[in-house]
């Protein structure tokens, strides 16, 4: 679900004072400003109090955050449980329960003016694909943006990570590469992390 014009939810705790807008100015009150209550884009309160907003609304229904990931939220009844990921202003939401997940959708959209996306397709860099059986995640689109931010477009792929019997000397004569661009390009391969890391579940083993 995405919802529209997030960041004007937030209720604004400090004292913010704006000139009156163009076409709105109050005759013989030129001279006076407007006190916000609401965020507005710009400020750069917005997105703290936006979170602080929807944080607000997600626990009043009776979601409880993760303590490993601030931005997920589980909501449990019976044996139905409900997940709601949230990025700025999108949400992403799964359940065990069609009727829970549709019953939460009914809720939100009543505390917040918000679109129904549909089944995910793409969320941050990640496709998913989704049927009747299976769930597929890939990161194609994105694999071919660093082949393309390389230079690389086109290439076959390799079963190793650069060339075999490669021999490197530390006086190179080739020329320096940008370091901006590659920080860039590394800062864009994915990182590596063991399988199992040993962590507790996200979630109080108390719970179903």
């Amino acid at each position: 679900m995405d919802m529209k014009f997030a960041f004007l939810n937030g209720d604004l705790k400090e004292e913010v004072y704006v000139r009156q807008p163009p076409g709105f100015v109050v005759v013989r009150e030129e001279d006076k400003v407007y006190r916000l209550h609401k965020a507005l884009y710009g400020l750069r309160q917005v997105p703290r109090v936006w979170n602080e907003k929807l944080d607000a609304t997600l626990k009043e229904m009776g979601f409880q955050q993760s303590s490993h990931e601030a931005t997920m939220y589980r909501r449990s009844s019976g044996r139905a449980i409900l997940l709601v990921g949230a990025y700025v202003d999108d949400l992403i939401i799964t359940g065990t329960d069609e009727k829970e997940v549709a019953a939460f959708k009914a809720q939100i959209i009543k505390a917040f003016e918000m679109s129904d996306l549909g089944l995910l397709s793409f969320y941050l860099g990640v496709e998913v694909c989704q049927s009747a059986s299976r769930i597929h995640l890939r990161q194609t689109h994105y694999a071919e943006r660093i082949l393309e931010l390389g230079g690389m477009e086109g290439s076959n792929p390799a079963a190793t990570p650069m060339e075999e019997r490669l021999k490197l000397s530390r006086f190179s004569t080739a020329e320096a590469v940008d370091p901006t661009h590659y920080r860039r390009l590394i800062g864009s391969l994915p990182s590596t992390s063991s399988a199992d890391s040993g962590r507790s579940p996200p979630w109080s083993t108390s719970q179903p």
